[in-house]
C-alpha cells in the first residue's frame, strides 16, 4: 500500500524561501558522492596543487610582514574550510599577492595582532554579504579595472621582492616602490652577486620550465635546487629561519583592542579583495572546466569562514587563488576532494618537514614570486583593451597608476568611479533631440510650408537623465519660429528627476514665448517622474496636451495652428 503524497500549499510554500536560500548556502552529500567512489584524479590533482602552493603559501607569508608559517598556515586551515563550504568545486585558496598588497601597510599601522583581528572582522563581513546575496554584484566590474588592478598588483608584488632579491634587510619607505629603491641604493654601496643570481635562475626556470611543460611543478623543483645547493656549498645566504612544528591558537588579546573601530576600514578593505578576487578566480575556474558552474554567494560563505578560522591559528586573510585554481583544473580536478587533498598535504609538511623548509632561500622564494608577477599579466587582454575604445585605456591605466602609488582598495574605487562617469558621459552622449517628419501623406506644398513653419515635431531618443539634461534644455529652448512643438517620447529609455525637471524648464520657457508644447507617446513609467515635478498637474491629457499616439497630437497641433481644417487621421508613427 502505497502512502498518500505529501501535501504541499500556502504552509509549505511559505517556508520558505529564507530557510531554501540558507539552505543553498551550506554542503551537500552529494558533492563528494564522486570523490568516494573515484577519488584518485582529485587525489592526483591536489598533490599538484600543493607543491605549487607550497613556495608560494612561504612567499606571500613573508611578504605580509607576518612570516612564512603564518603563509603557510593560511594555505592548510583557510584552504580546508574554503574547499568544504565554498561555492566552487575546483577553487584553492589560500593567501595571495593580491591581499599581501593590502596587508603590508596594516600590518605597519597595526602590527601583527591588528592583522589577525582584521581577518577576524573581514570574515564576519564576507558572511554578511554571502547572505545578503551580493555576490552576483561581481560581473558588473568592468573589465578595465580588472586588468588595470591585476598588472598594477603584479608590479606592487614584484617590487616587493627588490629587498630580499638583493640581499638586503631592513630596506624603508611608507609605500613600497620607497622601500624598493631603498634597497637598491644600499645595495648599488656594496653590490654582490650570489642574491640576486639566485633569484633570477628560480625565476626563469619556473617560467621557461612552464611554458614547455606546464604540468612539472618548477617551482618547487627550483626552490628544492636552491635550498640544497646552499646547504651544500654553505652559500652566504638568508634562509627563512625557524619554521614551527604544528598549529598554535595566537593569543587571543587582539580581541580587546581599544578601538576596533579604526579597524573596520581595512577589514571592508580585506573582504572587499577577498570578495572580488575569490569570485573572479571561480568565475575562471567556470570557464577552464566543462559544464562547472559556481555559487557566488556561497562562494563569499566559504571565504568567510576560512577567513574566521585562519587567524584563530595565526593565518593571514586569505582568497581564492587564481593561479592554483587553474592548476588544480588543469591536473584533472573533478571534486572539492582535490582542494582538500592541497591543505591536508601543506598541513603534513608543516608537522613533518618544518626543518627542511627554514632552510629555504628567501631570494629562491624571491624568484618564485617574481615568476608569479610575470604569470599574472595578461598581455593579449590588455592589448584588446587597448585596441577597444580611448575610454577603456583611460580606466585600465589609472586604475593601474592608483594601484602602484597608493593601494590596491583605492584604485578599484577610483576604477569604477572612472568607468562609471565615463559610461554616463557615452549614454548622454548617445540621447538624441531629432526633428522628424509630421506625415508621409501628399499634401499641397503650401500647406508642407505651412506646417514646417509654424509645427515642428521632436523625437527623444536614448535617456534622459542628469548627464544629459542640460544640453538637452539648451537645444529644445532655441526652437524658433514655431506655434507647437510636438515632443514624441515614445523612444526615450529613461527619465530621472532631473531629466524631468529641465523637461518642465524647456516647456515653460516655450510656453512663455506662447509655443504649446504636446507631448506624445510618453511610457507610464516615464509620466511618474514627470508628474511628481509637476511637468503636469491634471490627469486630463487633451488639456496638458499629452497625448498617447503621435497621430493624436499631430491632429490636435493641425487644429491650433489651422483651426478651420479638422484633421483626425495621419500616418505618423512612433
Amino acid at each position: 500500500m502505497t502512502e498518500p503524497p505529501t501535501p504541499t500549499g500556502p504552509a509549505d510554500a511559505a517556508a520558505p524561501t529564507s530557510v531554501r536560500a540558507v539552505g543553498g548556502l551550506l554542503p551537500r552529500w552529494s558533492e563528494w558522492k564522486p570523490a568516494v567512489r573515484s577519488p584518485g584524479a582529485d587525489l592526483l590533482a591536489g598533490v599538484i596543487v600543493a607543491l605549487v602552493a607550497l613556495p608560494l603559501a612561504l612567499g606571500f607569508g613573508i611578504s605580509s610582514g607576518l612570516g612564512a608559517a603564518a603563509g603557510l598556515t593560511t594555505a592548510v586551515i583557510a584552504g580546508a574550510v574554503a574547499a568544504v563550504f565554498g561555492g566552487s568545486r575546483f577553487q584553492v585558496t589560500g593567501p595571495t599577492g593580491a591581499m599581501t598588497v593590502v596587508l603590508v601597510p596594516i600590518v605597519g599601522q597595526y602590527g601583527p595582532t591588528g592583522v589577525l583581528a582584521v581577518g577576524l572582522i573581514a570574515g564576519a563581513i564576507l558572511l554578511v554579504l554571502a547572505f545578503a546575496g551580493v555576490g552576483r554584484a561581481v560581473r558588473y566590474m568592468p573589465a578595465p579595472v580588472i586588468e588595470g588592478f591585476t598588472a598594477g598588483i603584479a608590479v606592487v608584488i614584484a617590487l616587493q621582492q627588490v629587498p630580499a632579491a638583493l640581499g638586503i634587510t631592513g630596506a624603508t619607505g611608507e609605500k613600497v616602490w620607497q622601500s624598493a629603491a631603498d634597497a637598491v641604493h644600499t645595495f648599488l654601496q656594496a653590490p654582490t652577486i650570489l642574491t640576486p643570481a639566485t633569484t633570477l635562475i628560480v625565476a626563469a626556470v619556473i617560467l621557461l620550465g612552464g611554458r614547455y611543460l606546464p604540468k612539472i611543478p618548477f617551482s618547487l623543483i627550483a626552490v628544492a635546487a636552491a635550498t640544497l645547493t646552499a646547504h651544500l656549498f654553505h652559500l652566504d645566504i638568508a634562509r627563512i629561519g625557524t619554521i614551527p612544528a604544528g598549529f598554535a591558537a595566537p593569543t587571543l588579546s587582539f580581541l580587546h583592542l581599544g578601538d576596533l573601530t579604526s579597524l573596520i576600514a581595512p577589514a571592508l578593505a580585506v573582504a572587499a579583495l577577498a570578495a572580488l578576487e575569490s569570485l573572479l578566480s571561480a568565475t575562471a575556474a567556470d570557464s577552464m572546466a566543462v559544464g562547472a558552474r559556481h555559487n557566488p554567494d556561497r562562494e563569499l560563505l566559504g571565504q568567510g569562514l576560512a577567513n574566521i578560522a585562519a587567524p584563530m591559528f595565526g593565518g593571514v586573510p586569505a582568497t581564492g587563488a587564481i593561479a592554483r585554481t587553474a592548476v588544480n583544473v588543469r591536473s584533472g580536478a573533478r571534486t572539492r576532494l582535490a582542494a582538500l587533498t592541497h591543505a591536508l598535504i601543506l598541513a603534513a609538511i608543516v608537522y613533518l618537514a618544518a626543518s627542511l623548509v627554514a632552510e629555504i632561500p628567501l631570494a629562491a622564494l624571491a624568484g618564485v614570486l617574481l615568476a608569479t608577477t610575470v604569470r599574472m599579466v595578461e598581455t593579449a587582454s590588455i592589448l584588446a583593451i587597448t585596441r577597444a575604445t580611448r575610454a577603456d585605456t583611460l580606466v585600465m591605466i589609472a586604475t593601474f597608476g592608483v594601484t602602484v602609488v597608493f593601494d590596491l582598495v583605492t584604485a578599484v574605487a577610483v576604477g569604477v568611479g572612472f568607468a562609471a562617469i565615463l559610461a554616463l558621459r557615452a549614454v548622454a552622449q548617445s540621447a538624441r533631440l531629432e526633428q522628424v517628419p509630421l506625415d508621409t501623406n501628399d499634401h499641397l506644398a503650401e500647406e508642407h510650408e505651412l506646417l514646417r513653419e509654424h509645427i515642428v515635431a521632436y523625437r527623444i531618443d536614448g535617456a534622459l537623465f542628469f548627464a544629459a539634461a542640460h544640453r538637452f534644455l539648451l537645444e529644445l529652448a532655441d526652437v524658433a519660429d514655431v506655434k507647437v512643438v510636438i515632443l514624441r517620447m515614445s523612444r526615450v529609455t529613461a527619465i530621472d528627476a532631473t531629466g524631468a525637471s529641465v523637461l518642465k524648464d524647456a516647456i515653460t520657457k516655450l510656453e512663455h514665448r506662447h509655443i504649446t508644447v504636446l507631448i506624445s507617446g510618453a511610457k507610464p513609467e516615464h509620466l511618474r517622474p514627470l508628474a511628481a515635478l509637476g511637468v503636469f498637474t491634471t490627469t486630463d491629457s487633451e488639456d496638458r496636451h499629452l497625448f498617447d499616439t503621435t497621430p493624436r497630437a499631430i491632429a490636435y497641433a493641425r487644429m491650433l495652428v489651422l483651426p478651420e481644417h479638422h484633421y483626425t487621421s495621419t500616418t505618423t508613427k512612433d
